[in-house]
């Protein structure tokens, strides 16, 4: 789109193209550009990239303008600006909106070319550092250093687990602790634990299945779980309609389940341990050990209690008791947030020990705090297990906060998906990646207050749907000779 609005087409210049033929010609040579400037694997192609800022120099007399997206939500527009050599300029009202555009496109430009300062890497002659590559360098270097300093402050909380005979025994890190939410059943002939279960499976590529087959133990009047491998896993017991007790089959109705959630009344049992395999996932029975030392973990003080806003058509959490933010998490998951989240400023302070000038120990800061944030997206009960692809799948799958039912507790100190570890590599992929040539800036503020910087190409993507500063905008004004105006439809999703 940016390639397109600054490069003329070949009718603009007759002098150049004195034929329909001519033009239409050299037009088809620009389409072959951008059929290639729009391949993903040539995101950071150069000569691609290239090719095209050549292009649009030549449109502009050597002198292209700035562009400014006025609502910048999570940057691309500016990005791709930066990738085709344009200064790039952007705002949004939404605060995380410009943290995240300033992280793409304010700061690597600001350090580019500059050797790390941890140091391991500072001191090697023989490494060139290009771009951003120094910057991600170091947020990996503190990155590392804050997990293992949260290993010897929380590690305790996050037990190994045994491996019996037939697995060849020892050790495994555990992936994700799966839960399955509980409720007492209203049926008489059943005073234990109802687990609410939306998927028995565990592992469905064919001829490996796993699954959890669920035992009823009358005598010691609970349910217990047992791994089972092939076909044949049980239908789910929770589902839109209501639930159903395993014990008896009594059929649950729906508004019992979000009462009981409302009343404080629902709890969580631990329903498969994954551990991490020489060749693969591990799918293990729930070990008591670790079920006691998830229930014993209290929750940090001053953790944020906030309310979730009130959106039933996207988030269902607070239908069933869950209406305030800390309530997404189990207190496990608070207290490795909270420990995260203090180690960051830790991390900066010891950047600026080895070197660093506050603004750059604020840039790595600004990433790690990226990364923790990827983090509360795994660490959060909404997190759910994906069987078809074996792995954790984060909360924010859509725009949305869903009810979950079995839901998957991550390992931050593991080397798996949805781990700080890979929540930091993740982030010093993209910093490595960034273009980090021509400058830009980010503000917080309107759009229809934006200052203006002289002549610039103005290229955005408006707000749509909900997504806008005032919730209740256009049903202020339904009001029309003093009476009533009907509201206009909610806009589909």
């Amino acid at each position: 789109m940016l390639f397109a609005s600054l490069v003329d087409d070949p009718s603009s210049h007759p002098d150049q193209f004195p034929t329909d033929e001519a033009q239409d010609a050299d037009r088809q040579r620009l389409f072959r550009i951008i059929e290639r400037l729009v391949k993903w694997e040539n995101s950071t192609n150069e000569a691609v990239l290239q090719e095209a800022r050549a292009e649009i120099l030549r449109s502009c007399d050597g002198n292209p303008p700035p562009v400014l997206d006025p609502f910048c939500g999570g940057g691309s527009i500016p990005l791709e600006a930066q990738r085709l050599g344009l200064e790039a300029h952007a705002s949004d009202l939404n605060p995380v909106a410009v943290l995240i555009t300033k992280a793409l496109i304010e700061i690597p430009p600001k350090f580019a070319g500059r050797p790390p300062i941890n140091p391991v890497s500072r001191d090697n002659p023989l490494k060139t550092w290009r771009g951003a590559q120094g910057l991600a360098d170091d947020v990996r270097y503190y990155g590392r250093w804050m997990r293992e300093e949260a290993e010897r402050r929380i590690g305790h909380l996050y037990p190994k687990v045994r491996l019996p005979a037939e697995l060849g025994g020892g050790e495994a890190t555990v992936i994700a602790w799966i839960w399955a939410r509980t409720l007492r059943s209203p049926s008489p002939a059943w005073r234990g634990p109802m687990p609410l279960v939306r998927s028995f499976a565990l592992f469905t590529k064919p001829g490996r299945e796993v699954w959890v087959e669920p035992v009823v133990d009358r005598a010691e009047r609970r349910i217990r779980f047992e791994i089972r491998r092939g076909k044949g896993w049980p239908e789910a017991t929770v589902s839109r309609n209501g639930a159903r007790c395993l014990a008896t089959g009594t059929a649950v109705p729906l508004s019992y389940v979000r009462a009981e959630g409302k009343a404080g009344r629902m709890g969580a049992q631990l329903m498969t341990i994954v551990a991490e395999g020489a060749r693969g996932r591990i799918y293990l029975a729930p070990d008591p050990e670790h079920e006691r030392i998830a229930r014993e973990v209290v929750a940090p003080e001053g953790v944020a209690d906030t309310e979730l806003p009130y959106d039933p058509r996207a988030i269902t959490a607070p239908n069933y008791g869950m209406t305030r933010h800390r309530d997404l998490f189990t207190a496990r998951q608070l207290l490795a947030l909270t420990t995260f989240s203090d180690l960051i400023s830790e991390a900066a302070g010891r950047a600026q020990s080895d070197g660093a000038s506050h603004a750059y120990a604020a840039a790595i800061a600004t990433y790690l705090a990226c990364a923790a944030s990827r983090g509360t997206d795994y660490w959060s009960t909404p997190a759910t297990w994906i069987p078809s692809l074996d792995a954790l799948r984060n909360m924010f799958v859509r725009q949305a906060l869903p009810m979950t039912w079995d839901f998957a507790e991550g390992n931050p100190l593991s080397l798996s998906v949805g781990s700080w570890h890979g929540a930091v590599g993740w982030v010093a992929d993209v910093v490595t990646e960034l273009p980090a040539g021509t400058g830009g800036s980010v503000s917080q503020q309107d759009a229809a207050t934006f200052s203006g910087r002289g002549a610039m190409l103005v290229s955005t993507d408006p707000p749509y749907y909900d997504n806008d500063s005032a919730p209740d905008r256009g049903r202020r004004d339904l009001v029309v000779d003093g009476k009533p105006k009907a509201a206009p439809p909610t806009p589909p999703r």
